[in-house]
């Protein structure tokens, strides 16, 4: 249906010879008077007659906001009955805490399920569920918000909550880190993302508190793929670099690198020179640092 309608909705090619409304005017508009500019709006009269008052309302006060109909109408085809009071409502809400005009394009444009969120039931307890459970200040929910917009279509009883009590049972205790750094992990599934990576790492050979230890040390193995990252890369470090599990253990971090911009071409120029370096050391120098460690290897031991 999305696709019916960004067919029959003609826009011309050339732009309108007309002053744009920016977000920030059009998004604290009252609802009337949007509905108002946006029948005033030179793309509203070039839309084709089949498409009903109100779609061209939405689309019209979509794509002023900068975000492309046409996807997020694919990605929520429940926007195409939504009434567009709803909508705004929607985003007086965001904007009420703290998420600027300017944020949304990108925060929508990713989840545009937001746009038809209920306030009261679905969007409210999100906010209330980083106040409370993570202890996240009103000034800092816009930061968490553009991290992860995926917070907002997450649900905190069965979603939010549980990741965060599985994330603590492992013993996770930097709440902040968690909310600014890595809040992806709290719209991951404890059964089918966290638990599988985890009996991943035991699989290869860890210990589970030793798997555990990882993943505190580095929770972002929590986000990595296990075909397209830690197998290539297990495989690599197996293989070519003959490490010991020991190592990784020790730098977990190893998993965060490119495979074939970091982690190979790094380890191609060490064992051209002849040297055989830390796992850190050889991936979190800058370039210039790492340089300096190849024409200068007495420099290692100083490190």
């Amino acid at each position: 249906m999305s696709a019916a309608l960004s067919s029959s909705l003609y826009i011309s090619p050339k732009k309108p010879s007309c002053p744009q409304q920016s977000q920030s005017t059009f998004l604290s508009t009252k609802p009337t008077t949007i509905k108002t500019n946006l029948h005033s709006h030179p793309l509203f009269t070039v839309a084709d007659q089949t498409v009903t008052l109100q779609m061209k309302e939405k689309i019209l006060c979509l794509e002023l906001m900068g975000i492309d109909s046409g996807k997020a109408l694919s990605l929520n085809p429940c926007l195409c009955s939504a009434p567009l009071d709803s909508i705004q409502s929607v985003l007086h809400f965001l904007q009420s805490k703290g998420i600027y005009p300017n944020d949304l394009p990108r925060i929508l444009g990713m989840c545009p399920k937001i746009l038809t969120s209920d306030v009261r039931t679905e969007l409210y307890p999100v906010f209330m569920f980083l106040s409370n459970d993570l202890h996240v200040p009103e000034n800092a929910f816009r930061r968490v918000i553009k991290k992860c917009p995926r917070l907002l279509i997450s649900s905190v009883e069965d979603q939010l909550k549980p990741a965060l009590f599985y994330l603590q049972r492992l013993g996770l205790k930097d709440l902040e880190a968690l909310a600014y750094q890595d809040p992806i992990l709290l719209v991951s599934s404890v059964e089918h993302t966290l638990i599988p990576k985890l009996r991943f790492l035991e699989s290869i050979g860890f210990s589970r508190p030793e798997a555990i230890g990882m993943i505190l040390r580095c929770p972002a193995l929590f986000t990595f793929s296990i075909e397209n990252n830690f197998k290539p890369k297990l495989d690599y470090f197996m293989s070519e670099i003959k490490g010991k599990l020991e190592n990784l253990k020790e730098f977990p971090q190893y998993f965060a690198f490119s495979l074939e911009k970091r982690i190979k071409p790094r380890h191609l120029e060490s064992m051209e020179r002849g040297l055989e370096l830390p796992l850190s050391l050889m991936l979190k120098s800058t370039d210039e640092e790492f340089e300096q460690l190849l024409t200068n290897p007495s420099s290692v031991a100083n490190v």
